[in-house]
């Protein structure tokens, strides 16, 4: 059977990444750990983990995919480093390319390892992270930074800052409502070149696939040239909704055989389930994607079964946290039992008491 004869619907898609994720909360160490945890909004990595009946112990947040801050595994940081290191000049030049910087990202890996070098020299232990870029800055070429007006000085740019991150061996955290970086301990060699890129995009298929070189380039933070590039030889094509796609070959039973799930689930803003880049797949109605994947003040997703079936926020209020969940249809009451444990989960994820769950 060819990939164009394996035509697989949106709802077996969803299922099969439900099921790829481990919400039903299989295992206390999750696979999609892999692909890290994003905690933007800061918290947001541990309210995923929790969704998944895990816990963030052990875990290191740092920058990794396109410069945004991740929960990952501390043994997996050294071949991360080397997978997220940019293939070429090319390839440098086009993470870092702004405005602020045109010229700077020309020097492609040069401005790579110029940034990373300066962090492991300034970081030598905890600092804050303004403090931090102010010594990168002076440390780097003049052409990586740019002019501040309101702060009277020149700044590394924020996009090549972060993305030497893992590569400086750097690990970030926070005191007192402020970030601060601290040295990876123990630590690693800066990258020379890129190794292990081809797996991350694979890693990208198996829980977000199929999915397409544009899909996986975009998670990466990379053009979809470099992905194709990269793009692993032992995959299975199939037709999503009309379209070509592609996972690893050893999942596609897993796909065709994948079963709507029993579950409800109270996903943060970032959750890696959500980290799709075929957005249309999760939320086909246009109004349901917009709200869901908002540029400012995202909230969480109410999954029932595989399916996004509203948005929920919280609210601190002392010790106890206040949830309000807006569906997108009326709930049955099974759901609503189950949305009374998922809130008290999502209240001891943030280390409140109790939470007050309110139904829109």
């Amino acid at each position: 059977m060819s990939g164009a004869d394996r035509n697989v619907s949106r709802e077996r898609v969803l299922d099969y990444r439900a099921a790829a994720h481990q919400l039903d909360r299989s295992s206390t160490e999750p696979a999609v750990l892999e692909l890290g945890a994003q905690d933007t909004p800061s918290g947001s990595a541990r309210l995923a983990l929790a969704a998944r009946g895990a816990s963030a112990d052990g875990l290191e947040l740092v920058w990794t995919f396109r410069g945004a801050p991740h929960l990952h595994r501390r043994p997996d940081l050294p071949a991360l480093a080397t997978a997220l290191w940019p293939l070429d000049d090319a390839d440098a030049t086009a993470r870092i390319s702004t405005t602020v910087i045109k010229e700077g990202a020309k020097l492609g890996l040069e401005a790579f390892r110029a940034t990373a070098g300066a962090l492991r020299a300034v970081v030598t232990g905890p600092m804050a992270k303004g403090e931090v870029s102010r010594a990168v800055s002076a440390a780097v070429p003049p052409s990586l930074t740019f002019w501040c007006e309101p702060c009277g000085s020149r700044h590394i740019s924020g996009l090549l800052f972060q993305q030497a991150g893992l590569p400086g061996a750097v690990g970030v955290g926070r005191r007192q409502g402020t970030t601060t970086l601290s040295p990876l301990e123990p630590g690693y060699p800066m990258p020379t070149a890129a190794d292990g890129t081809g797996a991350l995009v694979r890693a990208y298929l198996r829980f977000l696939g199929p999915a397409t070189p544009a899909d996986a380039a975009k998670f990466l933070g990379i053009k979809p040239a470099v992905a194709r590039a990269v793009w692993p030889g032992d995959l299975a094509e199939v037709t999503v909704e009309g379209k070509r796609a592609w996972l690893p070959a050893e999942r596609l039973d897993a796909l065709l055989s994948a079963e709507r799930p029993h579950l409800v689930r109270l996903l943060p803003p970032g959750d890696p389930f959500l980290q799709a880049r075929d957005r249309w797949l999760l939320a086909p109605e246009k109004s349901h994607e917009k709200e869901i994947w908002r540029a400012i003040g995202a909230p969480g997703v109410l999954l029932v079964g595989s399916e996004p079936a509203g948005t929920w926020r919280a609210r601190a209020a002392g010790r106890r946290v206040d949830l309000t969940v807006t569906p997108f249809a009326p709930l049955t009451a099974a759901t609503r039992r189950a949305l009374e444990t998922e809130a008290a989960t999502v209240a001891g994820a943030r280390g409140a008491d109790e939470a007050r769950l309110h139904v829109a």
